[in-house]
């Protein structure tokens, strides 16, 4: 992969290390924002009894999760909040808002006095906290996606578009360790007490790395070259516009392509374990940890899809995963038993596939849509497909499997891929393409 990274110097110019160093500073950036917004689900338990009235625990913990609700419903006005900013004063600088305001909601969490200090205060500055933290989601992933595409070489922009799902999936994996090992090495009283505080404020003081790497990327040669156009920090106006119509139908057909995509990731990703618990009564520890090693497997796959998809094209891979899960998801579903090898196939099966689509998607997003209108249309269009699609695949599965009528879910999962694989096969390839030339 360094080979791909460093091949034809004069394809990425006097640049190629400086376009590294940023590709890593969105990284870690994009890995801390993960860590942040996932120890919160980690550490829930323990917030419920510290931050919220303890007399009815039951409550405080249903409390404590509407509250992470909350912050989901919050991520689609960051994207669309924080696209709009990022084509208007430009990617960097975006990142940066997003990665400090991330860190101060972790922050205010971990210093955040007990429910018992301060009563009611306390769950309202919590839920401060949270909207702050899905405001900064909703913004990092748009930003994100927009300026690891246009920093990347074109022929590899996939192999380097890859590099966001990694840092996602490690700063997801990252924060659910943690919390095994804190569990593990402090006393349930102590861990309840003050430990569960540790990963905010840990989050917190790594935003300073982040930082300083990021105060070091350089801007999207691409988004400066559209400001070029202009002369002023204000999308484009020399370069033909897109008529609301078009608009509308373009975020209407992304919104489609992220249906099948969310609700397979997050069923997958999030509720593989909780499923094979609930309804196949596998062993809580050995269920985690045969999700665990899929999600290594696939955290080595995202590469993978990614170099497909400069190898072979967007849509083929694209396809391939709709196909997959059109046809094996009842087959993956059924494979999963009392035993925890069965998880762990069947998992690692779906995120492999998964792979495909994660190791290029951001690619594929940004080859769809003009520099002028990038980080709006993917702030717009990936926030609400989350919000409809992906937040509410976990309940679905609950809830239908739970009434005896899984089949259901299953076909509902299968009729998305269809609408998905309809949307791409009209679209055109755009396997290296040039992001200025697309209108």
């Amino acid at each position: 992969m360094n080979s791909i990274l460093t091949a034809n110097p004069k394809e990425h110019g006097a640049t190629l290390q400086l376009r590294r160093r940023s590709l890593l500073a969105s990284s870690v950036g994009n890995l801390l924002e993960w860590f942040d917004w996932t120890i919160y689900a980690v550490f829930s338990p323990f917030i419920a009894k510290a931050l919220f009235d303890p007399s009815d625990p039951t409550s405080a913990l249903l409390s404590t999760l509407a509250v992470f609700a909350v912050g989901f419903a919050f991520r689609p006005l960051g994207g669309i909040l924080f696209g709009t900013l990022a084509d208007r004063v430009g990617r960097r600088t975006t990142m940066i808002t997003t990665m400090l305001l991330m860190a101060a909601g972790s922050l205010l969490i971990a210093v955040t006095p007990s429910y018992a200090a301060i009563g009611g205060f306390a769950s309202l500055l919590l839920v401060v906290a949270r909207l702050l933290q899905g405001l900064a989601h909703g913004g990092e992933t748009t930003a994100s996606y927009a300026y690891v595409s246009e920093i990347a070489p074109p022929r590899h922009r996939g192999l380097w578009s890859s590099a966001v799902f990694v840092s996602v999936s490690v700063g997801t994996l990252f924060a659910t360790a943690l919390g095994a090992g804190i569990s593990a090495a402090l006393p349930e009283a102590d861990a309840a007490g003050w430990g569960w505080r540790i990963p905010f404020f840990l989050g917190a003081g790594l935003a300073v790395v982040a930082l300083f790497l990021r105060r070091g990327m350089m801007e999207s040669e691409v988004y400066e070259e559209q400001i070029a156009a202009t002369g002023e920090r204000t999308p484009a106006t020399e370069t033909p516009k897109l008529s609301r119509r078009t608009l509308i139908v373009r975020g209407l057909k992304l919104m489609l392509y992220e249906g099948g995509t969310n609700v397979v990731y997050y069923t997958w990703t999030s509720f593989a374990a909780v499923f094979a618990i609930t309804y196949h009564d596998m062993n809580p520890s050995s269920a985690f940890l045969a999700s665990v090693f899929a999600q290594l497997i696939y955290i080595a796959a995202i590469p993978i899809g990614g170099f497909l998809a400069d190898t072979w094209g967007r849509k083929p891979v694209t396809l391939i995963f709709y196909s997959a899960f059109i046809i094996g998801i009842f087959p993956l579903m059924g494979m999963i038993t009392d035993e925890p090898w069965t998880l762990f196939i069947a998992q690692s099966i779906a995120l492999v596939f998964i792979a495909l689509v994660a190791g290029s998607k951001p690619a594929v997003l940004s080859e769809l849509l003009p520099t002028q209108y990038r980080t709006r249309m993917l702030g717009f269009s990936l926030s609400l497909a989350v919000a409809i699609f992906g937040g509410t695949a976990p309940y679905l599965n609950q809830w239908l499997y739970g009434e005896g009528l899984g089949w259901a879910f299953n076909v509902y999962i299968i009729v998305l891929c269809l609408i998905g694989m309809a949307v791409v096969s009209t679209w055109r390839e755009t396997k290296g393409v040039s992001l200025q030339d697309i209108t």
